[in-house]
């Protein structure tokens, strides 16, 4: 779970509007040790999502693998196509571990729900304190519907900047941005922007 959480942190920023994701595919080798079959995270601009290509790469050795995934798989794709649930469900894995739940309406237990309704044992919640910070700016957007914004000395790992129209007030940005679909968003540190953003209550 550690190296799924690893992966999914070194693409942080670069997958929106998708929250970001790490999947790692193993098996427990000869002589019992882990062997990873295939690695995998969301893919910049948020698809394919992880499961999907780690399931991909690992092709038939999946079957009788476990998957661990740093957020719970999704039960329902937008775009219609099967969700990451279906999928690991149809590759025949033994076992998936969750590390953080997913508030999002098309997850929300769904994907856990029919993972074990396909006879797949779940273990949920396996290291989620490790995988919580990837999640807090995505959280707050589906909770509020506002992106989260943070000074920062860069831009790093954030989705984008945050920066308003000619003329536009800072909420009226914010909610424009979350339409949008923008989880987390970065000001400089210090700036005349941070302060003011501050200063409003906008700035984390």
């Amino acid at each position: 779970m550690r190296r799924a959480i690893a992966a999914a942190r070194a693409m942080l920023g670069r997958t929106w509007p998708n929250p970001v994701v790490g999947c790692v595919v193993a098996r427990i080798d000869e002589h019992g040790g882990d062997e990873v079959l295939a690695e995998a995270t969301t893919a910049p601009g948020g698809r394919p999502h992880a499961e999907e290509q780690a399931l991909d790469r690992a092709g038939a050795r999946a079957r009788g693998a476990t998957v661990y995934v740093s957020l719970e798989p999704c039960g329902e794709r937008s775009t219609g196509a099967a969700s990451c649930s279906e999928r690991l469900a149809g590759a025949g894995v033994a076992r998936v571990v969750i590390a953080a739940d997913n508030p999002d309406p098309r997850s929300a237990g769904r994907g856990v729900a029919r993972l074990r309704d396909a006879g797949v044992p779940v273990e949920t919640g396996v290291l989620a304190e490790e995988a919580e910070p990837l999640y807090r700016a995505f959280r707050h957007r589906l909770a509020t519907g506002l992106p989260l914004v943070e000074a920062a000395d860069s831009g790093d790992g954030f989705d984008a900047a945050f920066e308003m129209a000619p003329g536009e007030s800072p909420a009226a940005a914010l909610e424009r941005l979350g339409r949008a679909g923008y989880a987390r968003l970065w000001t400089p540190r210090g700036s005349d922007l941070a302060l003011k953003l501050k200063s409003l209550g906008f700035l984390r």
